[in-house]
Parts: C-alpha cells; sequence; structure tokens
C-alpha cells in the first residue's frame, strides 16, 4: 500500500486545490493510453487515483490521517485512538495503546466486550461498524459522447448495470462517486469512484470548453465565398465562408462545444484551410500569367 500523500507527492496539511492540481498533472503523464508499454506507469496511475480518491474525501482522510483506516481505505482497528503502535488484543481485535491521553475506560471498553461501563467506571462509547471498501472503475467515453453528455453504460463489480449521467464539466480525468455501489461491510456499503477518460478524436480538438476544427475548403470557395456543410458534435451545419477568406481564418460556430460547469455551452472554432487540387492544368495556365499586386509577406518586411 503506498502513502497517499507520498503517491501524489504532497504534504500533510496539502488543501483540496493542491491535492487535485498534483492528481491532474499526474494522471496526464500517467495515463494508460501514454503508457501502453509501460505497466509500472499504469500502477502508479491506479496508486495515484485511490489516493486522490481518499484525501478528497474529508471523513476518509481523517479517518486515515487519526491511523483508523489504511490508504485502501480499510479499517486497522475498530477503536483507534490516533498516533503511536498497535497491539493485538484478545481475540485477534486491534487495539491503539499509542495516545497517553486517550480514556482508559475506552481502552478496556474494546477488552471486555460492550455495554456496561469497564472495570475502571469509564464510560464505553461503541465505534460505528466499518464500511464496506470502495471499489474503483475506468470508464472510456468517446469525445462527442462527452461534449454532448451522453449517458454511458457501465457494469459494476456485482454484475448490475447503471445508465451513468456525465456532469457538466466533465473533462480527463473528472471522478464521479456513486454513493453506496461499492463493496458489502458492517456499516453498509462502500462508494464506487468512476474515473473518466475522453477518447481523442480524428478531426475535433479540445480547447477548454470550446472545440476547434480544420476545415480544408477549395480555391474557389475561398475566393467567391460558399456555404459548405461543416461537421459538428450534434450533427452537420451549414456555414457561410466569407468571399476572399485566407487559410487560418477562424469562424465560429455559437453553442457547438463542451457543456461548461456553469452551464454555458462553449463554441466549435472553424479554421479555414484551403486545398489546392493536385495537376489542374487549368489553373497552373491561370497562375502562369497572373500578377498579384500585394506582396502577402510585406508584414514581415520582406
Amino acid at each position: 500500500m503506498v502513502d497517499p500523500y507520498q503517491a501524489l507527492g504532497v504534504g500533510k496539511g496539502a488543501s483540496e486545490k493542491e491535492i487535485k492540481s498534483a492528481y491532474r498533472k499526474l494522471a496526464k503523464e500517467l495515463h494508460p493510453d501514454r503508457n501502453k508499454d509501460n505497466p509500472k506507469a499504469t500502477e502508479r496511475f491506479s496508486d495515484v487515483t485511490k489516493a486522490y480518491d481518499l484525501l478528497l474525501d474529508k471523513d476518509k482522510r481523517a479517518q486515515f490521517d487519526r491511523g483508523e483506516i489504511d490508504a485502501e481505505g480499510n479499517p486497522t482497528a475498530p477503536f483507534g485512538f490516533g498516533g503511536g503502535g498497535y497491539q493485538r488484543g484478545p481475540g485477534g481485535q486491534q487495539h491503539d495503546f499509542g495516545n497517553a491521553g486517550a480514556d482508559f475506560g475506552d481502552i478496556f471498553e474494546g477488552l471486555f466486550g460492550g455495554g456496561g461501563s469497564s472495570p475502571f467506571g469509564g464510560r464505553q462509547r461503541s465505534a460505528p461498524p466499518p464500511k464496506g471498501a470502495n471499489v474503483s472503475y475506468r470508464l472510456k467515453v468517446e469525445f462527442i459522447a462527452a461534449a454532448t453528455l451522453q449517458k454511458q453504460r457501465i457494469t459494476l463489480e456485482d454484475g448490475k448495470t447503471i445508465d451513468l449521467s456525465l456532469p457538466k464539466g466533465v473533462e480527463e480525468g473528472t471522478q464521479m462517486r456513486l454513493s453506496g455501489k461499492g463493496r458489502q461491510g458492517p456499516g453498509g456499503n462502500g462508494d464506487a469512484i468512476v474515473t473518466i477518460h475522453i477518447n481523442s478524436h480524428p478531426f475535433f480538438e479540445r480547447d477548454g470548453d470550446n472545440i476547434r476544427l480544420q476545415l480544408p475548403i477549395s480555391l474557389k470557395e475561398a475566393v467567391e465565398g460558399a456555404k459548405v456543410k461543416v461537421p459538428t458534435v450534434d450533427g452537420p451545419v451549414m456555414l457561410s465562408i466569407p468571399a476572399g477568406s485566407d487559410s487560418g481564418k477562424t469562424l465560429r460556430l455559437k453553442n457547438k462545444g463542451f457543456h461548461g460547469k456553469s452551464g454555458v455551452r462553449g463554441n466549435q472554432l472553424v479554421t479555414l484551410m484551403i486545398t489546392l487540387p493536385d495537376n489542374d492544368e487549368k489553373l497552373a495556365e491561370f497562375v502562369k500569367d497572373w500578377d498579384p499586386k500585394d506582396n502577402p509577406r510585406a508584414s514581415m518586411g520582406v
């Protein structure tokens, strides 16, 4: 088991923002898609994800800091007082004797069973039974499905399937907690932690909440202007290309990007790329005697 603080490279006093920042950086570096031939990176990615899950849960983080659970989220002992080492008590139970200021009634409670008071008159307090372990899942989502928030069907460890609604602002490494969908335990089920991984797309590229697309157009369409069909994550739409458009000119299709966390949807940014035809004799003959008036490199001083 890897210490979650060491796994993320943060100190015990790290803020939630620092934990998230450390996780995102490591998740991109250790992503299995980038390390297909590096099983150690995949193993470390799993450790980093588990560490992030534990430290982002305020209750579990506090339990870990007190020594009540281990790095896997499993209870280390039914009764813990934080700090110090553990010693075995009768019946194989573990008890923490590392805190010299602990109430002796609490200590002997674990040794003599529940109910009543201890031999020293201390009032007994019963710790709640531990929940079952959390279960981590890795869900690959297609680019278009993530942009349009299409529901994703996943199969849990127990064989049950559920339709998962993606949250607004979903991005690479987003984690979703499914309460009570983990393993069974005396105090109830643990949770399922789903980490989202968004697949790349052949021609769409994400830029924050916007989507970028390089659109090939003909020389005739660039010179004369035209209305052309353009792919978007919502399906093809018609786009008006202004006459005299240069290669590299960017046009905007409003509200065709990703859904942001605030509920505002990004745009699709279409960059025009003029594509010349192969072996076009008429075009070659035309430019042979054509003397353009403007120097396209004048702004560069050459």
